[in-house]
């Protein structure tokens, strides 16, 4: 009987077969461990929460979209410097401007532009409350049957929105569940129009109460993680945690939000190994 459990879950667009899915994030989880962490053979207890089915009507089949171990040397830490604290900075006074005026303003049809041209899952999700509430009860679900276990949270791209939305909605229906470590890659929570949509249904915009730790991993030139910083969009909940970014480099080719990529970086496996 395991103790704890990862759970996982994707993003935005089609995926591969939910069997094939879950098989690839759990072989780049196992990846990183063995490259950058030097561990092997450890069983990990993992469940994909697979949500594609509901918006495509097949899978996708193609093979470049399927898992593959990193070409020798590309899994690298990320050198952080002075220049990206500069560039925090700066994004979180634009981001402040922004959120003001959205909370002025309202939702503007440019925002409502933006999302059904460039995520179009993430437009169908905030528009279509029958999908919002079937995805939600996929990964609540999973939660609530694992509530006696140690829980690890690995949400990706669309997917950190579903799961902070839920995890904001368990910590009022079950207050005494605990999140051991909530882990956000490629995430777009930082976007004012996601901030906005959290404002209007759960305010206040702040770390989930029943969230004991949370990571948050982006790549610079991740263009779903348009705000790679999300310390000074989330308040702390009660017990004062607060999202902790860390940049990390998504080896994954030219895409640099693939979940494969994400799962195995140095920064990323060194957090999961300290769970297990």
């Amino acid at each position: 009987m395991h103790s704890h459990i990862l759970i996982g879950i994707h993003g935005l667009a089609n995926k591969p077969p939910r069997e094939a899915l879950a098989a690839g994030w759990k072989a780049a989880i196992e990846e990183g461990l063995r490259k950058n962490e030097k561990v092997a053979g450890y069983e990990i207890n993992f469940q994909m929460v697979y949500w594609a089915d509901v918006l495509y009507d097949t899978p996708d089949e193609d093979p470049e979209n399927r898992y593959r171990e990193a070409a020798p040397g590309t899994l690298k830490t990320y050198e952080d410097s002075w220049w990206d604290d500069v560039r925090a900075g700066a994004f979180d006074l634009a981001g402040d401007v922004l959120d003001a005026l959205k909370r002025y303003f309202g939702m503007d049809a440019a925002a409502e532009h933006f999302l059904g041209e460039r995520l179009k899952d993430l437009a169908r999700y905030y528009q279509d409350r029958n999908i919002r509430e079937t995805l939600r009860e996929r990964l609540k679900q999973a939660i609530l049957d694992h509530q006696d276990k140690r829980i690890m949270l690995l949400s990706h791209s669309m997917g950190t929105i579903i799961a902070y939305d839920v995890l904001r909605q368990l910590g009022r229906r079950h207050p005494r569940l605990a999140i051991d470590h909530f882990v956000t890659l490629g995430s777009p929570l930082g976007l004012p129009h996601v901030k906005y949509r959290i404002s209007r249904e759960q305010p206040p915009v702040r770390t989930p109460s029943i969230v004991r730790r949370w990571s948050n991993f982006a790549d610079r030139r991740d263009p779903v993680a348009a705000d790679v910083h999300l310390a000074g969009d989330y308040e702390p909940n009660a017990s004062g945690v607060a999202p902790e970014d860390d940049l990390v480099a998504n080896d994954w080719g030219g895409l640099h939000h693939k979940s494969y990529g994400y799962l195995r970086a140095p920064e990323v496996s060194r957090t999961i190994r300290r769970f297990l």
